[in-house]
């Protein structure tokens, strides 16, 4: 089955909802996309309903229970921080060849495109020794980029790009998600970008988004 790795230039860029968007538009086109979401933080049990697990089950059709965020999200933990520190608060350590199995698990029983989002940035240490490019490395399947329009997105899409590209990482499109506050219109973004880039850009913008997401779930 094929699939790809959700990741982004930092936290809160809007991985989920770019996933989310990309579920909902397959469905339009007749394609069967599915998503997990491995590591979690920041996790509360009584914020659940609102939880980046919660918007992907929504996404494909199904309830939001605690057994559904358990099959999509395994590791929970409630620190807001990054994974390594989070687990450390538990007493717990994350195990990466665990987290690649349950993601290759995942791909093989996926009956369509499986879509699996990474937790912050490409760079967010998930233990004392292993990255999120590591865990990307090791599932050695294709990246979504996804960045914001904010002043200082340009240093930071190009950063994170070729430190993917320098671990033989593809990039298969960068998602400039429209931020709230942005300098220039983001297809100056995307231009300034494109010419850096050796993959497709796609402008999700913040309102009327629906074609947007149709055009990029029909280039996957």
């Amino acid at each position: 089955m094929t699939s790809y790795f959700i990741t982004a230039t930092g936290t809160d860029i809007g991985k989920t909802h770019t996933i989310a968007g990309i579920i909902r538009a397959g469905r339009d086109l007749k394609r069967d996309f599915a998503a997990i979401k491995p590591l979690l933080t920041g996790y509360d049990d009584q914020t659940a309903p609102k939880s980046d697990p919660a918007v992907l089950l929504a996404a494909m059709g199904r309830a939001n229970t605690q057994r559904n965020i358990t099959t999509i999200s395994p590791w929970r933990f409630t620190a807001p921080l990054s994974p390594d520190m989070a687990a450390a608060r538990e007493g717990k350590r994350i195990v990466l060849k665990d987290v690649v199995t349950f993601c290759e698990a995942a791909s093989a029983a996926a009956p369509g495109t499986l879509l699996i989002e990474g937790i912050g940035g490409a760079a967010v240490p998930l233990n004392e020794q292993d990255l999120v490019s590591d865990w990307i490395a090791a599932l050695n399947i294709p990246v979504i980029l996804v960045a914001g329009t904010y002043l200082g997105t340009l240093s930071h899409t190009i950063t994170t790009g070729t430190f993917l590209t320098t671990q033989g990482i593809k990039i298969a499109a960068i998602v400039l998600n429209e931020s709230e506050t942005s300098p220039v219109p983001p297809e100056e973004t995307a231009a300034t970008l494109a010419r850096f880039a050796v993959c497709p850009i796609h402008i999700i913008p913040r309102k009327g988004n629906a074609e947007a997401f149709k055009r990029l779930a029909e280039s996957l």
